[in-house]
């Protein structure tokens, strides 16, 4: 998932710097494998709306009551169980939204795709150095392409590029961190049933998200690390102006959750000021002791911090369920293209517009089992004409660029395909057939590189 570590984004250049280096150091220690990849060889586009987030913050409120893919094996969220150890049962499905809200903020600021990305425009996905993808920073089953033939699936194209699912996915996320409880977690809530309706009852699962680590590991967030200080700990004010390493992950989302962020001159979202776990108490101070830090964990039970908060959705913001909703169409500009690699720099590649002929946004995959073909992105949106598109340089379609690895060609002129299929719509696919004429002279007059 999400289990990312704390700190700020990296660019995928360097990702790709992070798992070159990894690998060399993994060849020189004589290690028998290197550094994972991230789903996608490139980075796929992706939809970043307003600067509001109010578009965000609606569609965490739905995926909140999981409105948004009910059912869904994948997407829709499972239902929450309640209890204490050993007598867990399953109850409804729904997550805290202001909790949600927070935790995207701290994973990404609530954007979906690159900084370089205008608000209301397309770019560059936001991709963090440990293959986390979006909004919600979604890690688990994102590293390694899951697709047919080793190319990413449609779920993980729909996670990278659009926001929906990703914040979707990412509410799911928690749920099943929340459930690990009395497995392989910790409960809150001891005496109160672990009542999933008390913000204060997800301090487990919120540890979980970015990582149930503890002292010892890069990313600890456990609260009685040492390398976070004594405690009591000012409160996290979620403004920028405190070190965030000075914090475990949870009371950084605590913080934000009360002191949320604002646009425009008002709050993101209405604050709950969650109890954290009052460590000079020993109803809190001994299980969070380092000596109970031991798998299962079932000496970390803890009481519900008091005083406790119910989170309650009283409706949902405007803009991001109904996109999510709409059904988008798939048309290509193109049906074939001429890659002329003796010819001007225009020659040697070709541009393909993908249009959305419906609404909301067009997620999509561009793939061909020809590898000399290079497509980029290999993935993105088309925005429907009801998805704003303000900023100077966004278009309502995705633009490919399809070049060609002149020395993967089999002979110097040549025939492949791509195919270009949506992932968040059941719409037939797109073949563009792409021919190449790779005949140009070396050395000698009558001689080819591909020949």
């Amino acid at each position: 998932m999400a289990e990312r570590l704390r700190g700020p984004l990296l660019t995928l250049a360097a990702a790709s710097l992070l798992v070159v280096l990894l690998s060399v150091a993994s060849v020189a220690a004589g290690g028998g494998h290197s550094a994972a990849a991230c789903a996608f060889l490139r980075t796929p586009s992706a939809y970043e709306a307003g600067e509001t987030r109010a578009i965000y913050l609606g569609t965490i409120e739905a995926a909140a009551l999981d409105a948004l893919f009910p059912g869904d094996p994948y997407f829709g969220l499972p239902p929450v169980e309640f209890g204490v150890r050993g007598e867990r049962t399953d109850g409804s499905r729904r997550v805290p939204a202001t909790l949600l809200k927070a935790i995207a903020w701290e994973e990404s600021t609530l954007t979906m795709a690159s900084r370089a990305t205008h608000f209301e425009s397309t770019g560059t996905a936001l991709v963090s150095f440990d293959c986390g993808h979006g909004v919600m920073q979604v890690t688990t089953g994102m590293t390694v392409p899951l697709g047919i033939g080793g190319v990413p699936s449609s779920r993980q194209v729909n996670v990278a590029t659009h926001f929906g699912y990703n914040i979707a996915r990412g509410a799911v996320i928690l749920a099943d961190k929340w459930n690990a409880a009395s497995g392989t977690r910790p409960v809150v809530g001891i005496d109160t049933g672990s009542n999933p309706t008390l913000v204060e009852n997800w301090y487990f699962a919120t540890w979980g998200y970015n990582g149930f680590a503890g002292p010892g590991s890069f990313s600890s967030n456990h609260p009685q690390d040492p390398s976070f200080g004594a405690w009591p700990r000012p409160a996290y004010r979620c403004d920028g102006t405190q070190s965030r390493r000075r914090y475990p992950y949870q009371e950084l989302v605590w913080g934000c959750m009360a002191s949320p962020p604002a646009r425009d001159g008002a709050p993101l979202w209405r604050p709950v000021a969650a109890t954290l776990p009052d460590l000079s108490q020993p109803q809190f101070f001994e299980p969070l002791s380092l000596r109970n830090w031991l798998f299962p964990y079932n000496g970390m039970d803890i009481p519900t911090p008091q005083p406790p908060h119910a989170d309650i959705i009283i409706g949902f913001q405007s803009g991001g369920r109904e996109l999510v909703a709409r059904t988008p169409g798939l048309a290509v500009n193109e049906r074939s293209v001429l890659i002329q690699l003796n010819g001007l720099p225009q020659a040697q590649r070709a541009e393909v517009e993908i249009e959305n002929t419906g609404g909301g946004i067009l997620s999509w995959i561009a793939t061909s089992d020809d590898a000399w073909i290079v497509v980029d992105p290999p993935a993105g949106v088309a925005l429907g004409p009801d998805v704003a598109c303000e900023a100077p340089e966004c278009d309502h379609p995705a633009t490919i660029t399809v070049t060609v690895n002149p020395t993967l060609l089999a002979k110097a002129s040549t025939v492949g395909a791509v195919r270009i299929v949506a992932t968040n719509a059941a719409l037939a696919a797109w073949s563009l057939r792409v021919e190449v004429d790779a005949d140009f002279e070396v050395a000698a007059p009558g001689t080819s590189r591909a020949d």
